[in-house]
């Protein structure tokens, strides 16, 4: 099964909590803390295997979670950081973060790496948080959690040459005479539904790959019919093979079917207007082909002087070779970069941001008896305090009150044991400077 667009669940490793403890020796006088930090969580990184083809080991498995840091140790020792998670994807495939639409990466190279989910980083083990005031703090902090985010995955096709056509012109039927490849041929629409590859012998020493890529019809471009499931596929190729049936054998107007499919392909992408193209005028061994490659050649001159228009029948292999030979000259007149522009990765770019101060914002609001205080800073704090020690609570009632929270609840009319609520954490209101 070809499978070529899929959405998953990634998330980086969070990293490792740091530790309280101290040295205990017996030859070591007045030890002090010896709590390592946490390892740093592992990355969740995609990298481009170009033994793949289509993506479909990504519709059994959809989660991908790096493994967590090692926690912190004593004797100063920090935790290990967890290995990174490897993800094979084939070459092709542009990753985009689902939720703001943004391409996080365009893999078109074997060997490629991008970091899709980096991992948290580890918690501060209680050695970093000694001074001269408190030289034995029993503080330490939690790990970071890894990043997370939902990533579509879509590939397009990886080849040089594109047959695109109207369903029913004879492109699978090219791609099975010229290749080894055995694409499904069936006289009805829609035969092909996947794009098939095949590796092309010109005959002369060179080759080169060809896509038959599903059947397009008007209105492609807003989604109908196979829509956007084929046409992101020739935004890959170098050039294009645009097969006509010039018997006319649908009841259709060879020249009105060129314009359409164009058409088309300029709507989704202005740039595929300009890729170089062939027109293999099919089924020339038909009735009414070779009245219908006049009118062709005059009414596609008035349009677009340059076209070449050759013509051939893939079923008797007339005109077949000529085809070939003048696709490996064009494809040997264009660089061998990718048709279309890449993405650098994420982990190239260099962001520069303005370090802001801290908000020391917040809100209070109430909930019932309770007093509910919201505020970024304060939760963030929270999520990376272990509050299992006296030092720990020492420390967030030290920044409630230099933030003016504990002012602000005696305005509201906070007295002792009043209940206050931050975030998933509930505490009583004491009114005793000692904490402070």
């Amino acid at each position: 099964m070809f499978v070529d667009k899929a959405k998953i669940f990634v998330k980086g490793g969070d990293g490792g909590d740091g530790l309280v403890a101290f040295r205990r020796e017996k030859y070591v006088p007045e030890g002090g803390p010896a709590g390592g930090d946490g390892g740093k969580g592992g990355d969740v990184i995609f990298r481009v295997d170009e033994g793949l083809r289509t993506l479909m080991d990504f519709r059994y498995q959809r989660h991908f979670k790096a493994q967590r840091g090692e926690k912190g140790r004593n004797k100063s020792q920090h935790g290990a950081g967890a290995e990174n998670m490897i993800v094979r994807i084939p070459p092709g495939t542009v990753l985009i973060d689902d939720d703001s639409g943004e391409i996080i990466a365009d893999m078109t190279r074997h060997g490629q790496e991008v970091i899709v989910a980096r991992g948290g980083r580890g918690g501060r083990g209680n050695i970093r948080f000694a001074t001269p005031n408190n030289p034995a703090p029993e503080l330490a902090e939690n790990g970071e959690e890894g990043q997370e985010r939902y990533v579509v995955l879509e590939l397009k096709v990886m080849a040089d040459v594109g047959l695109v056509g109207f369903p029913s012109v004879g492109k699978s039927t090219l791609l099975s005479v010229v290749s080894a490849a055995k694409p499904k041929i069936g006289a009805y629409h829609f035969t092909t539904i996947t794009p098939n590859l095949g590796v092309v012998d010109v005959g002369d020493g060179r080759s080169f790959v060809m896509a038959d890529l599903p059947g397009l019809i008007e209105g492609a471009h807003e989604g109908v019919g196979l829509g956007h499931e084929f046409l992101r596929h020739v935004e890959r190729t170098r050039i294009i093979i645009h097969v006509v049936d010039m018997a006319g054998s649908e009841g259709r107007d060879p020249f009105e079917d060129w314009v359409k499919i164009n058409d088309e392909l300029k709507q989704y992408n202005v740039g595929l207007a300009d890729r170089p193209q062939i027109v293999a005028a099919n089924k020339m061994d038909m009735e009414e082909a070779q009245e219908n490659l006049a009118s062709f050649r005059e009414r596609a001159g008035s349009v677009r002087p340059d076209l070449e228009i050759l013509p051939i029948s893939s079923l008797t292999r007339q005109g077949v070779q000529e085809l070939l030979y003048r696709a490996a000259d064009l494809l040997d007149s264009i660089p061998q970069a990718p048709a279309v522009e890449e993405v650098v990765e994420s982990a190239e770019r260099k962001v520069y941001k303005l370090n802001a101060a801290e908000d020391d914002s917040f809100t209070i609001t109430r909930d019932n008896e309770a007093f509910v205080v919201n505020s970024p800073k304060i939760e963030r704090m929270l999520k990376r305090m272990q509050l299992n020690s006296h030092d720990a609570i020492l420390k967030l009632a030290r920044t409630l009150r230099h933030m003016g929270v504990d002012e602000e609840l005696r305005k509201r009319g906070a007295v002792e044991g009043t209940i206050v609520r931050i975030a998933d954490f509930e505490f009583e209101f004491v009114e005793n400077s000692s904490y402070y």
